[in-house]
């Protein structure tokens, strides 16, 4: 009988060498006569520790790393086969406390099923949510979404209940799903380690969204930046199409576009066009694709779908804290010691991610800041790390959310430097269509030059500009690029002197 050995074939643990080690445990297998089958399965989200080589056995899964191709030899020797004890010997997977302290539900198949094989999804609860919606109406689909607390797990957390009850209500001979998956923030990759590890709980809650408002085609718009995540996507589909029925479902490749993660730039994109920001109203859900109603969510949205509908309503509503319900999956980047997805309920604060979770910085320095949200979310100093994770509270001190993002800074960082980064950021991605965000972007980078270089009365002048941008500007990209900016300038006031 063949030995399950797991080795992660997404992004992360390629970029880190898991290649080389399949490779390298494939061919000792076969000199040795062993009989191996050889799963790529998506990363588990300890990062520090990809590759993370995983091997079944009556104990359970057995974890290795970080392993190399040149531990390879070592392994079988110690009978790693068979959870054998090694240097890189981690015990039970299930049992390591930075994953048992963490409540997974939108990924907690990720790393434990065969992202290619619909089977191995649906023995491990997997269909259980589009099952029962097929037995459903869809007023009550709505209701169990709406009832569940789910909001948009994107940049406005806006409650997903709200944008499928009013697709439902707008009459139309053809509806669409569109899922966005152009995950561009700085240190986001929750998007990509579901669609890498656990593609069919997308396409599971795109078919339960189809039958809630009455469409009968998806489609996927992902960022060309995520090949791997594109390939599972498509594989998925070849295997899913009986499985998902009347709902059809296209992969589409953005064209490297930030600003295509904005809902109606990416409804022009997929049409065809530039991705340039439309004028809202309509909305989307009443005139969107092709100018039909379309229910725009993104992926880990989307993802929760399916355990709304298996769980219920209730269940899922009884985690999170206040109007944030449920989990999300927060991701750690930067300087931080363990960086990786963890899935946890709303309710902890920034403090307990960072260092119950993250370990504090890698560099071992303090932690000075931390930006949360994207290019586009605030900058916040040590002061507000007991801040609870929650929409409104975080929305209480200026800041958002977003994707769930985290990017850690130590104590040698130069906060005038970030500012002008996210000014910069907005004069390369903006779509151009409206003049605050077009020309205030380029004005704000030289404004924070110019006190850089000393002219401290220029301060009042980016602050004037940041509000024109704030409330002149056609989308959220002009509109939240001041967010960074002004708070490095009210946290952090001595680097700009």
């Amino acid at each position: 009988m063949s030995i399950t050995v797991y080795v992660p074939g997404d992004a992360a643990a390629l970029a880190l060498g898991a290649g080389p080690v399949a490779a390298a445990i494939v061919a000792e297998a076969a000199r040795r006569g062993i009989d191996i089958c050889l799963v790529r399965n998506g990363s588990r989200g300890m990062f520090w520790l990809e590759p993370l080589v995983e091997v079944s056995t009556p104990r359970g899964r057995i974890a290795y790393g970080p392993v190399t191709a040149s531990d390879v030899p070592s392994l079988f020797a110690a009978g790693f086969l068979s959870g054998g004890t090694h240097l890189l010997h981690l015990g039970v997977t299930d049992e390591m406390r930075w994953l048992k302290r963490q409540q997974r539900l939108t990924c907690r198949r990720i790393g434990v099923v065969d992202p290619r094989s619909l089977d191995d999804y649906l023995a491990h609860g997997g269909g259980e949510g589009l099952s029962l919606a097929r037995g459903m109406t869809p007023e009550a689909i709505v209701r169990q979404v709406t009832d569940s607390g789910l909001r948009g797990r994107g940049g406005a957390a806006f409650p997903a209940g709200i944008k499928w009850q009013t697709a439902l209500d707008t009459p139309a001979t053809q509806k669409y799903i569109v899922c966005n998956a152009d995950e561009g923030d700085s240190g986001t990759f929750s998007d990509r380690l579901l669609m890498e590890g656990d593609p069919f709980q997308l396409l599971e809650g795109m078919a339960i969204a189809g039958l809630a408002v009455g469409a009968t085609m998806g489609y996927i718009y992902a960022r060309s930046e995520y090949p791997y995540a594109i390939a599972a996507l498509n594989a998925a589909l070849d295997g899913a199409r009986d499985w998902l029925g009347d709902f059809r479902v296209e992969v589409r490749k953005g064209a490297g576009s930030y600003v295509c993660g904005e809902e109606t730039a990416l409804l022009e994109s997929l049409e065809g066009r530039r991705g340039i920001v439309r004028a809202k109203p309509p909305l989307p859900a009443i005139s969107g694709l092709f100018g039909q109603p379309t229910v725009i969510n993104n992926v880990i949205t989307l993802g929760s779908v399916p355990d709304v509908l298996a769980r219920g309503a209730s269940r899922y509503r009884e985690l999170g804290c206040g109007r944030s319900r449920g989990t999300l999956p927060f991701q750690l980047a930067g300087n931080i010691r363990c960086g990786g997805l963890v899935e946890v309920p709303f309710g902890l604060t920034l403090r307990e991610l960072l260092y119950d979770f993250g370990g504090g910085s890698r560099s071992g320095r303090p932690l000075r800041a931390v930006q949360v949200g994207g290019p586009l979310g605030a900058y916040l100093p040590e002061a507000q790390f007991d801040t609870v994770l929650d929409y409104e509270a975080f929305a209480a001190i200026g800041a958002g959310l977003g994707h769930g993002g985290i990017v850690a800074f130590d104590n040698t960082v130069d906060m005038a430097r970030q500012a002008r980064y996210a000014m910069k950021f907005c004069a390369i991605e903006s779509c151009g269509k409206c003049t605050p965000c077009r020309i205030g972007s380029t004005r704000g980078v030289e404004v924070i030059d110019r006190i850089r270089g000393g002219q401290a009365e220029q301060v009042e002048l980016l602050r004037d500009l940041c509000e024109t941008m704030t409330h002149g500007s056609l989308c959220a990209m002009g509109s939240m690029t001041p967010i960074p900016v002004l708070s490095a300038l009210d946290h952090f006031s001595e680097d700009f002197a």
